[in-house]
């Protein structure tokens, strides 16, 4: 979590010609993505579908977001805050498998 809260403050000056909702899409999909990469890496301690699962879960909640936001009136999908929780969802997956640090034991 403390990578979480460096990238944030890290990207200050660089966030200030982003879009607040596109920052909120893109800190939504590095939540669910850190869910399902914590989720399934916990189940089977494989780093290849944890990371999958990861980016699978942003994808699949900010698809969900962007459904639902299409059935209300004067409102569409957008493909941009999809991107956007994607990216988010692509990041904390491949900043988690980089720094996710598996020890191999071997006993004889």
């Amino acid at each position: 979590m403390k990578w979480f809260v460096l990238l944030l403050l890290t990207t200050g000056s660089i966030s200030a010609q982003i879009p607040q909702d596109k920052k909120l899409h893109f800190a939504a999909g590095a939540l669910a993505s850190s869910a399902g990469y914590t989720y399934v890496w916990q189940k089977t301690k494989d780093k290849k579908k944890a990371a999958l699962a990861g980016i699978g879960t942003a994808l699949l909640a900010g698809t969900i977001k962007e459904l639902v936001d299409s059935s209300q009136p004067n409102n569409k999908f957008d493909t941009k805050d999809l991107a956007a929780t994607a990216l988010g969802g692509i990041t904390i997956s491949v900043t988690i498998n980089l720094f996710n640090k598996r020890r191999h034991v071997e006993i004889d």
